[in-house]
């Protein structure tokens, strides 16, 4: 039993290895199971016959079940291809979170709840950065959506828990994608993706082409939360 969480359900999926290197996870990584059950998640997340394998750390279901699948010190294979920042090889560095949700609704009070307490410690245990705590979408823009549009980045942020852009940076438009490589989002993916990530992200609400809205967003957040800034891992 653990003294952080003692009401956790250990599940050990077979879906992990080693972390290539021995690196320690500096990345915190937030997935919805689009699935119709959390329970049906952790089935399909522990099962060696699913091609392909795939498993991740941590599993909340939306009254706020918590499993774990995977010890933190382990690889689990949640992210797939994608980057962030220097980081090509993602499953390594990061550790995933998966919340029971399709993406078309809110993420409950219970299920929130607990996902702040369990970022909190893994934040602390890996000394991970909030600018680190990114969603699927944001390291694989060209096929991912999750956590999607209804989670609520800037709840987590008000407690140091992610970030979230404050009023008044501006930049050129013609600056895209000198500032949202400052961000973390990788050069090989196209402008219209990362664009779209970049929404998800910090504007849902959006549509249409790229504007001075969206970067004030990243003329701020590439300011004060440069991924791959000095003195932080890369």
């Amino acid at each position: 039993m653990r003294a952080d969480f003692p009401e956790i359900v250990e599940r050990r999926s077979p879906n992990m290895n080693d972390r290539r290197g021995g690196v320690r996870p500096d990345i915190l990584l937030l997935h919805f199971t689009n699935m119709t059950t959390a329970e049906a998640a952790v089935e399909r997340l522990c099962d060696p016959a699913v091609i392909p394998p795939v498993s991740c750390h941590y599993v909340i279901a939306e009254d706020g079940r918590l499993w774990q699948l995977v010890p933190e010190d382990k690889r689990a294979w949640h992210a797939g291809l994608g980057r962030w920042g220097a980081v090509d090889e993602v499953n390594s560095r990061s550790i995933g979170i998966e919340l029971a949700n399709q993406g078309a609704h809110p993420f409950p009070e219970p299920q929130m709840r607990v996902l702040e307490r369990l970022v909190r410690g893994i934040m602390d245990r890996w000394a991970i950065p909030p600018e680190r705590v990114i969603g699927h979408s944001d390291m694989a823009p060209n096929r991912k959506d999750d956590p999607g549009p209804r989670f609520d980045w800037r709840r987590l942020a008000r407690q140091g828990l992610a970030i979230w852009p404050m009023p008044g940076a501006r930049a050129s438009l013609s600056d895209f994608r000198k500032l949202t490589a400052l961000v973390g989002y990788g050069p090989e993916f196209d402008d219209a993706d990362v664009l779209k990530a970049v929404r998800l992200r910090y504007r849902p609400w959006a549509r249409g082409p790229l504007d001075a809205a969206d970067m004030a967003v990243l003329a701020d957040i590439a300011a004060r939360f440069p991924v791959d800034r000095q003195g932080k891992r890369a």
